[in-house]
């Protein structure tokens, strides 16, 4: 039977925080190499390693601010904005003061500190203070109790039986992204490359009908995913739509264009689309997709898209027997991505029970030979 003890954050690891770089100047920013992240780099982040953000700092940057370096392998935690994004350096990277990084000390095994955090994200978040929005301090995330197994052996195969869920779901996402990428290929060859001169000219509102999603919070949970501009936000018992869409977010992110080929719900900030006939569904998700949407926001402070922007978009309208043709060479990729997802999912679900059951020591693994 594995020793757990109690132990602080400090004691398993080196805390360190963040900074900014002043934004007035240039020279901190342009032409940088050093990787910088924020939270919001990790808001669309569904790995565990991470290389870089959107944006990269200078030498001139990093020596300007108390932002320093970490090495590989440090496990970044969003301690503001929200707490509790968590993710590994798979290089060095530096971070903004949006984080409480903990540096792995040598009897710690990284990707059991990775877990480790996760399972406690809910306690470190619960000991956050402040009025605007809640943060951690340095100084509390030093001093959070968390239990860890004395032998770092057991700390790798309990990362290793996480680890290689995780390993499985990132497979499927590279290998949708990979579809994802062959799917617009052929696209853009058969639609843009090789258009037609006989092909019609008309506008979106020609193919599809647009139309608003709706709130979802008095609806129980279930199996049937609700979409917002950035994704999945939770599964509930009945659908608003079933079958082929194309979602085009209405506010926030307006290049987050999404096709759904299953029963859903789409709250307001989402549209989704009923198709005017057969086999355009998908050609309708490429066109939409391969158009800049953030350039042709209608909003101010928030980023807005309207229907009428949406439907009076122009294109050409390809004969039906091209659109068959498409629409059966890609069909079978999609089909492969959709199954890679509903595996994903499953296997998510697996994790997610597994890790308090690992991590409180409930499933003993030391005995396990991996």
């Amino acid at each position: 039977m594995a020793e757990w003890v109690e132990r602080k954050i400090s004691d398993i690891g080196t805390v360190v925080g963040g900074a900014t770089p002043s934004t007035k100047k240039p020279e901190n920013y342009e032409d940088g190499k050093i990787a910088w992240i924020t939270p919001k780099d990790l808001s669309t982040f569904s790995g565990r390693y991470i290389e870089r953000g959107e944006r990269n700092i200078t030498e001139i940057g990093l020596k300007s601010c108390s932002t320093q370096l970490l090495p590989p392998n440090t496990v970044l935690f969003s301690s503001r904005a929200p707490i509790g994004y968590v993710a590994i350096t798979a290089n060095e990277v530096c971070t903004n003061q949006g984080f409480k990084s903990v540096i792995p000390n040598e009897n710690t095994d990284p990707l059991f500190l990775f877990y480790l955090l996760k399972y406690n994200k809910d306690k470190i978040e619960g000991m956050g203070s402040g009025t605007t929005f809640k943060e951690v301090s340095g100084n509390t995330m030093k001093n959070i109790v968390v239990n860890v197994p004395t032998d770092k052996k057991v700390q790798e195969k309990i990362a290793a039986i996480l680890g290689s869920i995780d390993d499985k779901i990132e497979e499927n996402e590279q290998i949708n992204n990979n579809l994802e990428q062959q799917t617009q290929a052929i696209y853009s060859r058969m639609f843009i490359e090789h258009r037609q001169e006989s092909w019609s000219t008309g506008q979106l509102s020609d193919l599809i009908s647009v139309k608003y999603g709706k709130d979802h919070k008095k609806l129980a949970d279930g199996n049937y995913p609700v979409y917002g501009s950035g994704g999945i936000i939770r599964y509930v018992e009945k659908p608003l739509h079933t079958g082929e869409s194309v979602l085009i977010p209405r506010k926030g992110t307006l290049n987050n264009v999404i096709y759904v080929n299953e029963a859903f719900w789409s709250v307001d900030t989402m549209f989704y689309t009923e198709m005017l006939h057969p086999n355009i569904a998908k050609f309708v998700y490429h066109f939409v997709k391969s158009k800049d949407l953030a350039s042709l926001n209608a909003g101010s402070a928030v980023p807005s898209m309207t229907t009428n922007i949406l439907n009076a978009m122009q294109l050409y309208i390809p004969d039906e027997k091209t659109l068959e043709k498409f629409e059966n060479i890609v069909s079978p990729m999609y089909s492969a991505m959709q199954e890679n997802t509903k595996e994903s999912k499953i296997l998510a679900n697996t994790r997610d029970t597994l890790l308090p059951k690992l991590m409180s020591g409930e499933l003993d693994v030391s005995d396990i030979d991996l």
